[in-house]
């Protein structure tokens, strides 16, 4: 049989023994996408070449009476004999009735997925920490208050940063070492030894910033993409809560005979606002936060009551009493809240100096703001029944200790400005409980 000439078409009706030459002669016919020339000595192996020109070596067999092919690789790239030996691995494989496509995808899942897990053991407590800001929340409330979620930015920090009061730079937050830690690597001993690192700044800190990094790790665990990377009960180790310093139950609050003294301070504050908002929080007994974020739509003159957003319950009413109604229709308004200020926030945020003058001025050693409240729980008491006061105050009556009944607001009003006028009466101020908000004709402290 006469040898075809090196420059003749190549047949693709029959099987041929590919050679190089062949492979670099072969065209695909006028009018088609693709054509395939079948080799002899490998039978499902087959030269595969496009309308474009390029060149492939395929393997095309019939598996359940369907026909498969699957691409072996460039003619450039591999040898015949390399492609012949692939293929008949390839025949072996569809033989014992395996798929060899399905093999392939199974086996690039499988790299995907390594690949995958290598990409989220990666995942640092610092990728996943601002979008806790975002979708974290604490119990019971659809969302972070204010001051706590600014407390979380600040225990991350990176510091370096002018401070506000005095000189020199912020410190690194306590949680700030943590934000580079893998989150695979969060364990236990390597807590341990972060948090015997933070406690020698600060005790009290470390431990606050444990407690909030508990939180982070239990809502990882209630995420799909995080759950597996986390030990949830990492911060809460025994070798960990061995360390948290003792809790010391705070009983700080105004003696009756402190009464006047404190409220003659007050009284004598330069800042007017600051004078109102602490004197609101000795008749209340509302929390620090929840009072300085008063909004003047929460306050409703006609009917007498304040809507207080509560840390507990999303909001709760409370009567507004006749000297209180009059302190609060003397502020200005000059922003939608109630204790306005220029500062960044718009509203009042720390009067922790003005309260220490306040202290100072009365010769009192110590009282904190939840001292204030403790005292309006303690002082009404004396002239109501006792769960009254923690009502006001936003307190869950619990059946086993105080075992009150929730008052409707209607009655809760006559108990509130019985508690309010027994501190007026305390701090020596007379007061015309019937005057209408705003006209404070005849208020007076008599010293």
């Amino acid at each position: 049989m006469a040898r075809s000439k090196k420059d003749a078409p190549v047949n693709l009706d029959e099987s041929q023994e590919l050679t190089a030459g062949m492979i670099e002669r072969l065209s695909c016919p006028l009018g088609k996408t693709q054509a395939f020339l079948r080799d002899t000595k490998a039978p499902g192996l087959r030269v595969r070449v496009t309308g474009s020109g390029a060149k492939s070596f395929v393997f095309e067999a019939k598996l359940h009476r369907q026909t498969i092919r699957k691409t072996i690789g460039d003619v450039r790239a591999w040898t015949i004999e390399a492609a012949r030996a692939e293929s008949n691995i390839l025949r072996v494989k569809l033989d014992s009735g395996v798929d060899p496509r399905e093999v392939e995808r199974q086996q690039q899942a499988e790299r995907e997925a390594a690949a995958t897990s290598e990409a989220a053991k990666a995942i640092t407590v610092g990728d996943a920490w601002p979008q806790y800001l975002i979708e974290g929340k604490p119990k019971r409330r659809d969302a972070w208050k204010a001051g706590y979620k600014a407390d979380l930015v600040l225990m991350a920090s990176a510091g370096g940063e002018k401070k506000k009061r005095g000189k020199g730079l912020t410190r690194p937050g306590p949680l700030f070492p943590l934000m580079a830690w893998a989150l695979v690597d969060v364990a236990e001993d390597a807590l341990k030894v972060w948090f015997d690192n933070e406690a020698l700044k600060s005790k009290h800190q470390a431990a606050r910033a444990l407690m909030m990094f508990r939180g982070f790790l239990r809502w990882c665990a209630m995420k799909p993409e995080y759950r597996a990377l986390v030990d949830r009960h990492a911060g809460s180790a025994p070798a960990l809560v061995e360390s948290l310093p003792q809790v010391k139950k705070r009983t700080d609050a105004l003696q009756m005979a402190q009464v006047r003294g404190w409220w003659a301070g007050v009284e004598q504050l330069d800042n007017r606002t600051a004078s109102v908002y602490l004197r609101a929080l000795l008749v209340t007994g509302a929390r620090r936060e929840e009072l300085a974020a008063l909004t003047w739509d929460m306050v409703d003159f006609q009917w007498r009551r304040l809507t207080i957003a509560d840390k507990v319950e999303e909001s709760r009413t409370i009567p507004m009493t006749p000297y209180l109604a009059q302190l609060l229709a003397t502020l200005p308004r000059v922003s939608k809240y109630v204790f306005a200020s220029t500062g960044k926030m718009g509203r009042i945020s720390d009067v922790r100096s003005s309260h220490a003058k306040v202290l100072k001025h009365a010769g009192i050693e110590h009282l904190t703001f939840h001292g204030l409240r403790r005292s309006f729980i303690q002082l009404g008491r004396r002239v109501v029944p006792a769960g009254v006061p923690a009502q006001i105050a936003g307190h869950k009556p619990s059946a086993t200790a105080e075992g009150y009944a929730v008052l409707s607001l209607d009655d809760l009003r006559p108990y509130a400005a019985q508690v309010e006028a027994h501190i007026l009466e305390l701090a020596g101020v007379q007061f015309v409980a019937d005057l209408e908000p705003g006209k404070l004709a005849l208020v007076a402290n008599n010293l």
